[in-house]
């Protein structure tokens, strides 16, 4: 079972396009619970997550966030980062094969433009899929999700995500 966790701050439509994907994972079995970890928002991101069944923390640390976590597994999304097609399948096979931590393809579909290809991504621009014990062992009070993918040696899935950027530049 996996545990999604995202971090937003009035990110409501970026949310909602998110949890929308996340629906088939928890209908075939694979996604236990949704962890909405806020900083302050102004929107109807709580209203959102609250619809879509997720636990919505406005006060929060990271320790007791990652304790309560039902999964074995975490995967960290930023709001509006999309799975593509197969992703269910991979990220089941993927934890009942592997100890190490993984992170999505880019999406082919939505390249950024070729300079903006040569800087370093997002931390989480591509997710982050680790063992909880991992998360766990690593999590220090006040620390944000981005801060996991620190020093990690990552594979790579066949799965394709669609990055949050693409959802925020369609908003405008």
């Amino acid at each position: 079972m996996l545990t999604v966790l995202l971090e937003c701050r009035d990110q409501e439509p970026e949310l909602a396009q998110t949890l929308s994907v996340l629906v088939a994972g928890a209908v075939e079995g694979l996604v236990s619970d949704v962890v909405v970890l806020d900083h302050g928002s102004r929107d109807g991101s709580s209203k959102v997550a609250d619809a879509a069944g997720c636990r919505f923390h406005q006060h929060w640390d990271i320790k007791d966030i990652l304790r309560s976590a039902r999964g074995e597994w975490l995967l960290f999304v930023e709001p509006g980062a999309r799975p593509q097609s197969g992703w269910i399948d991979e990220i089941a096979e993927y934890v009942a094969l592997n100890k190490l931590p993984a992170r999505f393809t880019a999406s082919r579909g939505y390249r950024r433009p070729f300079y903006q290809r040569l800087r370093r991504l997002a931390p989480l621009e591509l997710g982050l899929l680790l063992p909880k014990k991992h998360a766990l062992a690593t999590a220090r009070s006040g620390m944000q999700l981005a801060e996991f993918v620190k020093g990690q040696k990552l594979r790579r899935l066949s799965a394709e995500l669609i990055p949050s950027w693409v959802a925020r530049s369609a908003r405008g």
